[in-house]
């Protein structure tokens, strides 16, 4: 599995994970498990793009090795 794929995987699973700590948190009222919950949402939302980003130009590179042989 290359790492651009992890991390996308990666980054979804913290999303996922920090919506449910946010949701936990406003229903229970707790402020801090909330927060935490934003916190980890917005950091697997930067790891998904990243891994996105990295898949993107990994395919930008292959492309350019591909035409380098036949021209």
């Amino acid at each position: 599995m290359r790492s651009s794929t992890r991390d996308t995987s990666k980054g979804i699973l913290h999303e996922t994970k920090g919506k449910v700590k946010e949701t936990t948190g406003k229903i229970f009222g707790n402020v801090s498990l909330e927060a935490e919950g934003k916190a980890e949402k917005i950091a697997g939302k930067v790891q998904k793009h990243a891994g996105k980003a990295e898949k993107n130009i990994e395919e930008d590179l292959d492309v350019k090795e591909t035409r380098r042989g036949k021209y």
